[in-house]
């Protein structure tokens, strides 16, 4: 084995291309087989903490002063073997920070700085990422000293706000508990590109119009935390990048403000990197020799550091004071004249056509030398760009709101994947509540939950209604960002009571019901769709002879529509759900591809997944009242019939269509049953076939029951923070 064996992508420079590696694995040899390796992410075999440990917990007990006070101390303690740009880390720190956070995606919730994944690959070896092995290796000290009471994904969005403090911006506040992963997502789709920085016409259908980029990405390249900052697929044309920037932002959350908020607050401190042949720098991190010890992107010329560091290929300031607070980069956009020149390294840059010297920001290592300032092509975008013009001439004008906005803007970059507020951790959580953050207001927990669950029972309500509305309020979960779940009840609320999958019209009647039922007993109706779920579960395992009581917690709340943000909580829809074996059309991956997405992002295992599907079926809750998949003959009682049914070697399934299967009797060739992908798979793969015959032996009927109301449960009380 070549020890010292690099990546094809060394010596590429970070916005010129680069390759990735490919592997003999069983998706080279069978490319069609069905992947669970993402319901089996960051379980106990890699985290090196023992089963007692609770990061969440532990950061309590942080001295929080104190590790604020080395984190401020650090940005201006400049290292010899990475010195500090004019002696301040701040932008530095601030873009590792903002590459954390802003790999998050609003339509699956997937990316984000709340797990530390910033520290595997890709992410440590994107081409956008050049450089930021030195930031974190910069805060080893402070988390050396700190330990288990600071995680990593802490720390970089630390570092990022006492960067900006040190600046001079007043931050809008900060929130621990954020836990590390240990290992590299295999879960978040980044692109179906074979290389970095590949053009963007792959991932968009008509690269004219930025919204056709692919589902659920957000960066236009792979390799890219946002757009190409020397235009589109590199050619300068504000206007055009402009339409990128907005469509790229608005899948991160983002509105036009906001935007240009964090576009021109980004680049109010710090400087750009590319004094230097970019196609000299040495592979990437997971590319680079053993003796780099994680190092990546190696730079030999004149020593690779201060004024020849190369990072984006750019080259240059944006502001006169690059390690000061102000609104010196609206200045120097609306003040000067631009055009396109080159950088050191070959990329594309905005120059000013004239400019004074004073107005110029001083060399990294001499402040006697006078360089040019930059912009990039997304910089020229909030100049050209009507909108994107009009509120920069306003944060222009008024220093104070754009600070105030940034700051938001940036707690909102940072904080969007961590869910509700009551996830905080630390003395400078904001007090003001947010729409984003997905407020409710606090629910009843004392009420006469068996005289409740009695009135639910009475009430003539199915136990396919009762079940199949707690799952659809609770199926939208999603442990990627914490988003959605039963508690809010907005199931009952737009856009979520429209969602096609949601049933409206059975939904309204079963509401009518419900609604009622919770004000009688001064419960929360989130409660009370749920309790009536587990009333269905607990009906349907007498039907097949299991007397059992489904673990329930009161205290839920009801959100408002004035706490909902329609928009935000439009990608929460599944128009896909396995589970109740709905499809809203035909799409590109199949109905098992996106099951296996939904139960990840529900946290479920692979087992639970299996036990749940085969519940759900018996019980009758498919959507529509659809028979395909309800292998038994007793609908309604929650045995293991589906998995007896699936295993029994008298059906053999043919194909009807692209998603509907028939299963006829071998010896009279009679249609015993209908199935979808969905179904079928829990007999063709051969690890949920293990789980099918696990559950369809004659000795683990009871197993089944208790598997099932576990993993219910496990669904029900996902979002439930107070408990978990």
């Amino acid at each position: 084995m070549n020890m010292n064996a690099s990546s094809n992508g060394a010596g590429k420079c970070p916005f010129h291309g680069g390759n990735t590696s490919t592997g003999t694995t069983d998706k080279h040899w069978w490319p069609n087989s069905l992947n669970l390796d993402i319901l089996g992410q960051h379980d106990s075999k890699t985290n090196p903490y023992d089963e007692n440990f609770d990061y969440r917990e532990a950061v309590k007990e942080l001295d929080f002063d104190a590790i604020k006070a080395d984190m401020h101390a650090l940005m201006t303690d400049s290292q010899d073997w990475w010195p500090a740009d004019w002696g301040h880390y701040g932008g530095l720190m601030i873009r590792m920070a903002w590459h954390a956070a802003g790999t998050y995606r609003i339509s699956d919730g997937r990316g984000g700085a709340g797990t530390g994944n910033q520290r595997f690959s890709p992410l440590n070896s994107w081409p956008d990422n050049v450089s930021l092995d030195k930031a974190r290796r910069l805060l080893w000290p402070l988390k050396k000293k700190y330990g288990n009471k600071i995680s990593w994904a802490d720390l970089y969005i630390l570092a990022g706000n006492a960067a900006y403090e040190t600046m001079g911006l007043k931050m809008f506040g900060f929130s621990y508990g954020r836990p590390d992963i240990w290992h590299p997502e295999k879960d978040v789709y980044w692109g179906a590109e074979k290389e970095f920085l590949a053009p963007s016409e792959e991932r968009y259908e008509n690269l004219d119009d930025p919204s056709t980029l692919e589902n659920p990405l957000a960066a236009v390249h792979m390799g890219l935390i946002y757009v190409n900052p020397e235009g589109v697929n590199g050619n300068p044309d504000p206007l055009k990048t402009a339409a990128q920037v907005r469509e790229t932002f608005k899948r991160m959350a983002m509105n036009d403000e906001e935007t240009v908020a964090l576009t021109a607050g980004g680049h109010s401190v710090g400087k750009a990197h590319g004094n230097g042949d970019a196609n000299k720098l040495g592979p990437e991190p997971e590319g680079a020799s053993i003796e780099e010890q994680g190092f990546g992107w190696s730079n030999n010329q004149n020593g690779g550091v201060g004024r020849h560091a190369i990072t984006s290929g750019i080259e240059g300031a944006w502001t006169s004071e690059p390690t000061k607070w102000d609104n010196g980069y609206f200045k120097m956009l609306f003040e000067h004249e631009w055009e396109v020149k080159k950088s050191p390294a070959g990329a594309n840059q905005w120059m000013p056509v004239d400019i004074k010297e004073e107005d110029m920001p001083v060399d990294v290592e001499d402040p006697s030398v006078r360089t040019m300032p930059i912009m990039t092509d997304a910089d020229m975008a909030m100049r050209e760009d009507p909108i994107y013009r009009e509120i920069s001439l306003k944060f222009k004008d008024d220093q104070e709101y754009f600070s105030e906005t940034f700051a938001r803007a940036w707690f909102k970059l940072t904080h969007r994947d961590m869910g509700p507020k009551v996830r905080y951790i630390g003395p400078e959580v904001p007090k003001e509540d947010l729409i984003w953050q997905d407020p409710i207001e606090p629910g009843n927990a004392s009420y006469d939950v068996d005289a409740l669950k009695k009135k639910i029972a009475d009430s003539g309500i199915s136990i396919q209604d009762m079940v199949a509305t707690a799952w659809d309020s609770a199926r939208t979960f999603r442990g990627s960002d914490m988003r959605g779940g039963a508690n809010g009840a907005r199931i009952r609320l737009a856009p979520q009571k429209d969602w096609e999958g949601n049933e409206p019209g059975r939904l309204s009647k079963v509401l009518s019901k419900l609604e009622p039922i919770a004000n009688e007993f001064n419960a929360s109706v989130a409660d009370v769709i749920v309790l009536a779920g587990n009333v269905g579960v607990e009906q349907a395992a007498k039907a097949a002879g299991f007397n059992v009581t489904v673990p329930f917690a009161p205290g839920r709340g009801d959100a408002t529509q004035e706490m909902t943000d329609v928009e935000a909580f439009e990608p929460l829809e599944r128009v896909a759900d396995g589970f109740r074996n709905y499809q809203k059309k035909a799409y590109a991956a199949t109905a098992e591809e996106m099951m296996l997405d939904h139960a990840q992002l529900l946290g479920l295992t692979a087992p639970e997944m299996t036990v749940l599907v085969g519940g759900m079926r018996v019980m009758g809750a498919n959507y529509g009242g659809s028979k395909d998949g309800v292998f038994t003959d007793n609908v309604g009682a929650l045995s293991n019939d589906f998995f007896v049914n699936l295993t029994d070697m008298k059906y053999k399934w043919e194909p009807k269509g692209a998603n509907l299967y028939e299963g006829k009797n071998r010896k009279t060739g009679e249609v015993a049953y209908t199935a979808t992908r969905a179904d079928l798979v829990f007999g063709s793969n051969a690890i949920l076939r293990g789980y099918a015959e696990l559950y369809a032996q004659d000795d683990n009927k009871e197993k089944f029951v208790h598997d099932f109301i576990t993993a219910w449960t496990k669904v029900m009380n996902a979002d439930r923070f107070d408990l978990n």
